[in-house]
């Protein structure tokens, strides 16, 4: 058996999320359903370095398996692209070695999230980004921001669905650029991991921030409240994309 990763991109618009699940279309069952035909008929698991909801996108997944057999990486690459539907595409291949696990060597992961600021909703962004009309002080959410960096209880930004029980999480980076081109406001957090929903939840925080509809340093107040139903909305998940999953 060889051990590969991949790093692959999807549009997860016509995905049921990245997780295999029954009857239902999905990112990991794509990836399985190739590599049964290349295998001619043997299972091959996918493990993924975490999972992405419904209609989450991906620039920089990392996946690996193992497969009966050597084929040099291009191969691979070459060979499982053939078998990907239009919305996915394995951007780079390698073999590794049978101790490189996808999710449990995580060491920090990159999410961004775009936000269009126009004032009625483009049929051409609706399924890749979030959409807010209202006034924005990015001014204000650049202050905010500064408040997320370090070691925080996320207990606020976790989605009930979560099975997780430690909340807390550090944050490396986060930063908010406007681009004026687009008119869409471009958020970036790299963190050590994250929770069930909470980028999602961060930015529907930031947002209503910025719009003046919460005082510029909540975040600390939520972090201490530790209750989901304080911090409210959840951005929705057309804007999201995991963007770079960094390992040792």
């Amino acid at each position: 058996m060889t051990r590969y990763k991949l790093t692959i991109a999807y549009d997860g618009t016509k995905f049921h999320g990245f997780q295999r699940q029954k009857k239902l279309r999905t990112v990991q069952g794509v990836l399985e359903k190739a590599l049964f035909k290349m295998t001619k008929g043997q299972q091959v698991n996918v493990f993924g370095s975490g999972r992405t909801d419904a209609g989450v996108h991906a620039l920089g997944q990392v996946i690996h398996f193992d497969y009966p057999g050597q084929i040099p990486a291009d191969n691979m690459l070459k060979a499982i692209n053939s078998l990907m539907p239009l919305d996915v595409l394995v951007k780079k291949s390698e073999i590794v070695d049978e101790n490189f696990h996808a999710r449990y060597g995580v060491k920090k992961k990159t999410y961004m999230y775009k936000v269009d600021c126009g004032y009625y909703t483009d049929p051409f962004k609706r399924f890749y980004t979030g959409h807010y009309p209202h006034h924005l002080s990015v001014d204000k959410i650049q202050v905010a921001l500064k408040d997320l960096i370090g070691e925080h209880d996320f207990s606020s930004f976790a989605a009930s669905g979560g099975v997780i029980e430690n909340k807390v999480r550090t944050i490396y980076s986060a930063t908010a650029v406007y681009n004026e081109n687009n008119n869409e406001l471009v958020f970036e957090f790299t963190g050590n991991g994250f929770l069930y929903n909470m980028v999602r939840i961060l930015v529907a925080t930031l947002l209503e921030i910025g719009n003046g509809r919460r005082d510029v340093h909540d975040f600390l107040r939520l972090f201490e409240v530790k209750d989901r139903q304080e911090a409210r909305g959840t951005a929705p998940a057309s804007g999201l994309y995991l963007k770079e999953v960094f390992y040792q």
